[in-house]
């Protein structure tokens, strides 16, 4: 499989025979342009403008917004409602949380999670290679509570997202840190690249967590 980062929360999962893109964001909103892309399948974790223009996507057969379990062309998603917020979706509403299945892989994607994940959740989700983890904090959990979560759920590989980048929105944006910060706090072994592609035979159970950060395409 290969994972693209499309910048902000959003990625392309290539599998063998269908794709998904994870939480296409408006131009406007986010600061920078949202690059142009086609899959099979879009999952939106939450109802805001920087995550949820799936009309930006060409070719797509299903878009998945809610929690729920979804088989979609041998592909298997679950979706788990959780929150924007560290008050139960007082202050921004629900956030979904998202589990693929495909090429014999277990991914996450957070959305915009906005709390430590309960271990009861961390128990529903099962076992997780790669993690995808909003860490700029602000609108999201920042990278303490990031790193709370990876101890948790213990996966091989970790993909930071939501985080202050060069060229994004300074109205909506100005608050959320830079990545550095996570990495520091994270301990984690780090490679940068611009496409990680991942196999299940490329994992060894004493691997230890690798964090990944992908360039934005």
């Amino acid at each position: 499989m290969d994972i693209v980062y499309l910048g902000h929360s959003s990625f392309k999962l290539r599998g063998k025979s269908v794709s998904v893109v994870t939480d296409p964001y408006d131009s406007g909103a986010v600061g920078f342009k949202y690059p142009s892309s086609e899959a099979d399948i879009v999952t939106v974790s939450h109802d805001h403008q920087d995550h949820n223009q799936s009309n930006l996507i060409k070719g797509v057969k299903k878009v998945i917004s809610g929690a729920g379990e979804y088989e979609i062309a041998g592909v298997s998603i679950i979706g788990i409602s959780q929150f924007h917020d560290e008050v139960k979706g007082e202050k921004r509403g629900k956030n979904i949380v998202y589990i693929y299945e495909m090429d014999d892989l277990r991914l996450c994607h957070l959305g915009d999670l906005g709390h430590v994940l309960s271990d009861e959740t961390v128990g529903q989700m099962g076992d997780i290679d790669v993690l995808m983890v909003p860490v700029g904090g602000f609108y999201t959990i920042g990278p303490k509570e990031a790193v709370e979560i990876i101890g948790k759920i213990d996966p091989y590989f970790v993909i930071p997202m939501h985080y202050k980048v060069p060229g994004i929105n300074q109205d909506g944006f100005s608050g959320l840190l830079p990545v550095e910060n996570f990495l520091s706090d994270s301990g984690l072994s780090v490679e940068k690249m611009q496409k990680f592609t991942v196999k299940k035979d490329d994992m060894m159970e004493d691997q230890g967590t690798k964090v990944i950060v992908l360039e934005k395409r």
